[in-house]
């Protein structure tokens, strides 16, 4: 028999499942929109949005139709053969990054992986460097996912603890210092500098202003990619289809997920120039589930909605109101907002109860949220959130931080 209650959930997961996270204890059972339920009929508004993936909110009526025609036709094929809407959706995808060449995957880590691939073979045989010898440079503070090789350049301890021997050919700068990245990829082995427009994982930290431009100036001036991860960043959420925009920059390769299956299936893509996607030929990388007809589906409705320009306009407007209002809150125990786009971080002072202990409190107002860096909250609400609903979470949010 099914386990129901909240504490029988909870104490099923926590019995036969890895504990390689630390949950709210919440059990969610139904979603809608901004709002979410739990197993016990209690409701929340999601101001987390499965960190960007439901930027279009839950079960999109649009995202679930496209879903459903496509499970009444064909789900997997594996990419030993054509299926109809691939192409389609590269094109799409491709049109709406401005570049040339798509390379559908799953999930965020898949698509950083596969950029990684890209850059290092382009630069073996594009830009010539020595075999074996290429690198990436990164920057501090970075989150690119969990696999062994992106854990190699995380600057964060415990997503580096106990995994190592690590993967080499990687070099880290600070976030944000232009003098340090153009020193850096003055190196005739480096084939792409790898970025977060804006690091959600560590607080939706912004680099300073102009640094995205100095980025690109100095990637061309050494013969480097520009390599975006704009994994959370981009789709909309941000207040422009992607964060680059911010400054006007185009990127070599974009690197895309979460939001790009409309919550609903996992669909990542590296996005590049043809002369970069080009080293790339069959057997040299690939996924079995990478690109299936029903991702593909929900994705060619992603890029739908927003080549209608909305819910980057929806992010561009909420976000100020949002931020400004998180700002005039009475609460003496925050010392910093941040915001790009309907997406902000909010920093407590130290020696104050950390941040999951605020989160429970959120959570016992009907907001879910979450925490990073122990000092540090995250808000990320759907695109799709009504306005008045945005007011009722800055309201919930001023209780449970006064």
């Amino acid at each position: 028999m099914a386990a129901e209650t909240t504490d029988e959930q909870i104490t099923a997961a926590e019995r036969w499942g890895a504990h390689n996270y630390a949950p709210l204890p919440v059990v969610l059972a139904e979603g809608e929109g901004s709002w979410v339920t739990d197993v016990e009929g209690r409701r929340y508004l999601d101001l987390l949005a499965a960190y960007s993936a439901l930027n279009f909110g839950h079960r999109h009526p649009r995202l679930v139709d496209a879903a459903r025609r496509q499970l009444d036709r064909l789900t997997l094929t594996s990419r030993a053969f054509h299926a109809e809407g691939l192409g389609e959706f590269c094109r799409d995808l491709a049109e709406l990054c401005g570049l040339d060449s798509v390379l559908p995957m799953n999930t965020g880590a898949e698509g950083v992986e596969t950029a990684i691939k890209i850059a290092r073979r382009w630069g073996y045989e594009q830009k010539g460097i020595a075999s074996d010898r290429a690198v990436i440079v990164a920057c501090d503070g970075n989150f690119h996912g969990r696999t062994t090789t992106i854990v190699s350049f995380s600057t964060d301890g415990e997503a580096r603890r106990g995994f190592g021997p690590f993967t080499p050919g990687f070099e880290v700068v600070p976030y944000g210092d232009a003098d340090a990245l153009d020193e850096a990829l003055a190196s005739p082995d480096v084939a792409g500098f790898l970025f977060e427009p804006v690091q959600g994982e560590a607080g939706v930290v912004t680099p300073p202003d102009g640094f995205l431009r100095r980025a690109r100036e100095a990637c061309d001036r050494h013969g480097v990619l520009l390599i975006a991860d704009e994994i959370q960043s981009g789709l909309g959420r941000a207040g422009y289809t992607f964060a680059c925009e911010h400054e006007g920059v185009q990127p070599d390769v974009y690197i895309l997920g979460k939001a790009l299956g409309g919550g609903i299936m996992p669909l990542s893509a590296v996005v590049a120039t043809a002369e970069v996607m080009a080293p790339i030929t069959p057997g040299s990388h690939g996924s079995t589930f990478g690109g299936n007809p029903l991702a593909v589906a929900v994705g060619r409705e992603v890029l739908a909605m927003l080549r209608s320009g909305e819910p980057q306009a929806r992010s561009a407007k909420l976000g100020p109101r949002f931020v400004e209002g998180l700002r005039a809150l009475d609460a003496p125990d925050v010392v910093g907002v941040r915001g790009r786009g309907l997406w902000a971080g909010v920093d407590l002072a130290p020696g104050t109860p950390p941040g999951k202990e605020r989160c429970r409190r959120l959570l016992s107002e009907g907001v879910l949220a979450k925490d990073t860096h122990e000092r540090t909250l995250r808000f990320a609400p759907p695109l799709t959130i009504d306005e008045e609903d945005l007011d009722l979470a800055l309201e919930r949010i001023g209780r449970a931080l006064a």
